[in-house]
């Protein structure tokens, strides 16, 4: 039999449940997910194998209209999951009546690609509306196949994991047969820290802040982790450490306890806080942080 491999990329708006998505079709937490908008800013790629396939799934960040340059670099990464995909999951929410991003209405429309647009979320709407739905996204998108799911509870996912394997084109492997990710370990502890504070910060902060591994020593028994929390103003120093240090103190502990599970070994964890002035508008602190 004839080895299929192919890049399936998910691309939609800001929380519509792309990295639940992700991590249910890979079976691994490797998208960090949270309530809040923009959770996602990197692609990320998680690694299906199989003997007679490879599935290469992409995580990319909500669809925005860029107000400064980090998100201008957000939106690189999703474009740039429309020019190697061979297939792209659209992810809808049920209620949703419309894509509002030009660029995107205008690839799906030209596309030659199978897209498959999934109406997420199914759980929460009823029989009637659902039908609906279905109905509003075939005039809307006539070429695409349309599924509804609910990537929370896993209805039809097995659904979906069928089809992706039956439009996979023949292709070599892409990556090393062991391999479930592009992203390194360091990346994966500057994800799971920026979860928490996205948990434990309102407003503004969680999105004001980057997180950078400065130090990552494993040995045998113990991982020795120490990162870095930039903020964007000197008042959000404060906010971010706490009276005390009891919020950085928290976001530390609940991110060591994930890593733990993540990792399977004991974690040492320190965590800093440094301010990095307007670092979203910055373009050589952007290049750094994997942005540009």
């Amino acid at each position: 039999m004839a080895h299929k491999a192919g890049f399936v990329n998910i691309i939609g708006h800001p929380n519509v449940g792309k990295s639940t998505l992700m991590n249910q079709l890979v079976g691994e937490q490797l998208s960090i997910i949270t309530a809040k908008a923009q959770t996602t800013r990197h692609r990320i790629l998680g690694i299906v194998n199989e003997e007679d396939y490879q599935i290469v799934y992409s995580d990319t960040p909500g669809i925005i209209d860029p107000a400064y340059k980090l998100q201008e670099g957000m939106m690189k990464f999703v474009y740039s999951s429309l020019k190697d995909a061979d297939l792209i999951l659209l992810m809808l929410e049920c209620g949703q009546k419309e894509l509002k991003d030009e660029k995107l209405i205008s690839f799906l429309s030209n596309t030659k690609l199978p897209v498959i647009a999934l109406l997420n979320k199914i759980d929460l709407s009823d029989q009637e509306k659902l039908e609906g739905q279905m109905t509003h996204w075939h005039e809307q998108l006539p070429k695409a196949t349309i599924l509804p799911i609910s990537a929370l509870h896993s209805f039809n996912v097995d659904v979906l994991k069928a089809k992706i394997v039956s439009s996979l084109p023949e292709n070599p492997p892409y990556y090393p047969k062991d391999s479930l990710t592009d992203k390194t370990e360091r990346f994966f502890v500057e994800e799971k820290v920026r979860e928490k504070i996205l948990m434990q910060y309102e407003q503004e902060i969680p999105y004001s802040t980057e997180v950078a591994v400065e130090s990552f020593k494993e040995g045998d028994d113990i991982i020795r982790i120490r990162a870095v929390i930039y903020v964007s103003r000197e008042s959000q120093k404060g906010i971010i450490i706490g009276k005390g240090g009891t919020k950085l103190k928290l976001v530390g502990s609940l991110a060591r306890k994930d890593l733990e599970t993540f990792f399977g070994k004991q974690i040492y964890l320190e965590l800093f806080v440094k301010v990095n002035k307007d670092w979203r508008n910055d373009e050589k602190q952007l290049k750094r942080f994997g942005y540009l």
